[in-house]
């Protein structure tokens, strides 16, 4: 693998060096990620790189950045805690303690190595800064890490963000309004709102929310094989075809083409799984949905947090292997259709019951992100991105 040198590591606090809020409580929504991975999402640059790219383009993206984090002040802060015997207390400090930025290079890799369509590169997990952490670490290690990473003919734009502060929305929505700061605009055109969303039920007075103290260290010592990440494409017609099976196989119309091509891939992974198990095998697997609660609540335009529960539908191997790509659609159709608001509002309301922190499994297939986030929409001021990529995160 190609070898990247770190030239330069330092932290991007607000332009305005001023502290907006003190504190921001974290929501059910945002609490239950604390021991997962962050996101992380890149972009891809093809256009010629000037001859003082460090001069000039470094320093514009570090200034343009500060402009930006003045708009997201909980993106320059860092993790609270306050500790009360056997449980913890999550909020976030808006103490502008600043965004790690990096500048680095990518000996002798150029955009095309990226842009592979069959496969992702293994050192594209290198274009990111922040790998290996927890999101409950944000207490002593940045919210937002930038990574610029020069390539021979073009570079790449790494963003790792912490999932217990946003989600794929609030993500792209900074990475967009960043965008449109660096082309020279003085404000941006969706001003992010930090108003919190919770049931009911809690009271406005206090919002901390208790959680069983956290033990990452075990999540860090989850280890898998080695794994690749692949592109598969498929066609209109082909999709279409794979609707047409899924719909006539559950003798319904209401199968979208999502619900049947995330059902196909799904027993089609099981499948493979299975092959290499005796054939006893009956291990209790789930499909999972990353549901949006946006609309559902609904929320403002701009909501900045996570704002999305799961899904899950729970089966055996042996039951999705026998029964047909119909069946499977079908249920993941069902399970799309009892997400309502009431659904959105009863997760919260039952998870403040028993609050329990998402860890990482083996045997759930998960779905998310989405077509609708501007990941190419984003012009710094040299063009539009050749490609999205996406961290091991």
């Amino acid at each position: 693998m190609a070898e990247i040198n770190v030239i330069s590591s330092s932290l991007v606090g607000m332009a305005t060096n001023r502290i907006a809020n003190s504190r921001m409580e974290l929501t059910p929504w945002d609490l239950r990620l604390l021991l997962l991975d962050p996101i992380q999402r890149g972009l891809l640059f093809q256009n010629p790189k000037p001859e003082n790219f460090v001069k000039t383009i470094i320093p514009h993206l570090k200034s343009s950045l500060a402009r930006t984090l003045d708009f997201f002040p909980p993106l320059a802060g860092r993790l609270g805690t306050v500790k009360n015997d056997d449980t913890m207390f999550f909020f976030i400090d808006c103490n502008n303690a600043g965004v790690e930025f990096t500048h680095a290079t990518a000996c002798g890799v150029s955009v095309s190595d990226i842009e592979n369509r069959s496969h992702v590169s293994e050192i594209v997990s290198s274009f990111f800064p922040l790998n290996g952490l927890l999101n409950c670490e944000g207490i002593s290690n940045p919210l937002l890490g930038v990574q610029v990473t020069e390539l021979v003919d073009g570079y790449f734009i790494g963003c790792t963000a912490n999932h217990s502060v946003v989600d794929g929305v609030s993500f792209w929505h900074f990475f967009n309004s960043w965008s449109e700061i660096s082309r020279g605009s003085d404000s941006i055109s969706k001003p992010p709102i930090f108003e919190r969303w919770f049931p009911s039920n809690i009271c406005n007075s206090n919002r901390l929310i208790p959680v069983p103290t956290l033990e990452p260290n075990l999540q860090k010592n989850f280890s898998s094989a080695p794994l690749q990440d692949r592109f598969f494409y498929f066609s209109r017609e082909s999709l279409a075809k794979l609707k047409a099976k899924a719909n006539s196989g559950a003798s319904t119309d209401k199968i979208s083409s999502l619900q049947a091509l995330s059902a196909h891939l799904w027993r089609a992974v099981i499948r493979a799984r299975h092959s290499s198990h005796s054939p006893d095998c009956n291990q209790e697997i789930s499909c999972m949905l990353v549901v949006g609660a946006r609309s559902r609540i609904p929320l403002p335009d701009g909501y900045f947090g996570n704002a999305l529960h799961r899904a899950r539908l729970t089966t055996s191997e042996l039951e999705l292997l026998q029964q047909s790509l119909g069946w499977a659609a079908l249920k993941l159709n069902e399970l799309v259709a009892e997400q309502t608001r009431e659904a959105a509002v009863g997760f919260v309301e039952e998870w403040l019951k028993n609050p329990n922190i998402v860890s990482k499994g083996i045997n759930t297939f998960v779905v998310s992100s989405s077509p609708r986030f501007n990941g190419y929409g984003n012009d710094f001021g040299w063009g539009k991105p050749a490609a999205v990529r996406s961290g091991k995160a």
